[in-house]
């Protein structure tokens, strides 16, 4: 013990915690007090534009991976039991999992990317408003950006596997654009890809 400490100090003085001086009208919708000066909410600014493309492809590809492993893992769960060698339960677990990783991977980075070239011509289309040029046709920009994508995906192929490619991809945008209309439900409600 310190022989020059006093044994009557008790260390620092306790603050002053007076909170007087605290105008509970500035935190009012924090703490619901309710205010004097105005009763109207504040509300927060919106921007008109939307998402921007890097949000929207987000969105997308994380949306397409998951549809994409899931569906190739049920592929896969399929082909595992199937193409068993054994029926002892360990070999049928192994195949299964083999099976579901391989086909499940596949697929979801397979549309995972799919989806990152659609959002990004998707997002050039809106970028140059290709659909200022069109007239009273709607879906240009999701038609365009589905045309390029199958075509960009299948380049390496040839011209007409890449024609082909791109003409699956102006089909679905067209099935998905009659299917709204048809159904009377506005075009892009969803706001994944294409639909």
């Amino acid at each position: 013990m310190n022989a020059d400490r006093d044994e009557s100090d008790a260390g620092r003085p306790i603050p002053n915690f007076d909170a007087s001086n605290i105008r509970l009208t500035t935190v009012a919708p924090a703490l619901g007090v309710p205010s004097s000066q105005d009763s109207q909410p504040d509300y927060l600014e919106y921007g008109t534009e939307g998402r921007s493309v890097v949000s929207t492809m987000f969105a997308n590809t994380g949306m397409s991976y998951l549809l994409g492993i899931s569906a190739g893992g049920m592929y896969g769960l399929r082909e595992g039991l199937i193409n068993t060698p054994s029926h002892r339960f360990r070999v049928k677990l192994n195949s299964v999992l083999n099976h579901c990783g391989r086909h499940g991977s596949r697929a979801g980075n397979m549309v995972g990317v799919l989806s990152v070239i659609y959002s990004l011509y998707e997002g050039a289309a809106d970028h140059f408003e290709i659909d200022q040029y069109t007239g009273p046709v709607q879906p240009v920009g999701p038609a365009v950006a589905a045309f390029m994508t199958g075509a960009t995906f299948k380049c390496q192929a040839g011209p007409r596997v890449a024609a082909l490619a791109g003409s699956i991809g102006l089909g679905a945008v067209g099935a998905s654009y009659i299917g709204y209309s048809m159904l009377g439900i506005p075009y892009g409600k969803l706001g994944w890809l294409f639909l």
